[in-house]
């Protein structure tokens, strides 16, 4: 298995449970010492590859009822300093730059009632953000991307123990 493959194989298995996954049972999966786990992981960090481990948050049931999509549009040349500026707004937890289209920018924030949606409204507009539409999100979900890495551990998996 090449380098490449180790790595795929890890970030697939990262998908699946980062917090719970161990690097030694990585490791038995994949093929490869704990150590190269290990090292691998930490350059696929320093490249940027792996850009941190986020919680799935139930929104609702930490106590912040309203989770909303704002639909932005934003100039072209600004579009990008506009997105980074927009993390400052208390209630944003993601960030859509979308490349075609004149609604270019996705912000999703929570909040617990209307005075959020109009305060995380006014931030957005005067960092000079043009809110195009509000949507209430009833639920979302986010699941790895189940091939990266999926064959190779599946392979693996199925080979005979020595």
């Amino acid at each position: 298995m090449n380098g490449n493959d180790v790595n795929k194989a890890i970030l697939y298995l990262l998908q699946q449970d980062s917090r719970r996954t161990t690097t030694q049972e990585m490791a038995e999966r994949i093929g490869v010492s704990a150590s190269a786990i290990r090292t691998r992981i930490e350059q696929m960090e320093d490249e940027g590859i792996i850009r941190g481990y986020y919680p799935s948050i139930d929104y609702d049931k930490a106590g912040l009822q309203l989770h909303l999509l704002f639909i932005c549009r934003a100039p072209e040349l600004g579009r990008e300093a506009l997105a980074t500026e927009a993390r400052t707004v208390r209630g944003v937890v993601g960030i859509r730059e979308v490349l075609n289209g004149s609604a270019n920018v996705q912000i999703e924030a929570v909040g617990t009632n209307t005075d959020d949606v109009a305060r995380i409204t006014d931030e957005l507009s005067d960092l000079g953000l043009t809110v195009v539409n509000s949507k209430l999100i009833k639920s979302a979900s986010v699941q790895p991307f189940d091939h990266f890495g999926e064959q190779i551990v599946g392979e693996l998996d199925d080979q005979p123990v020595p």
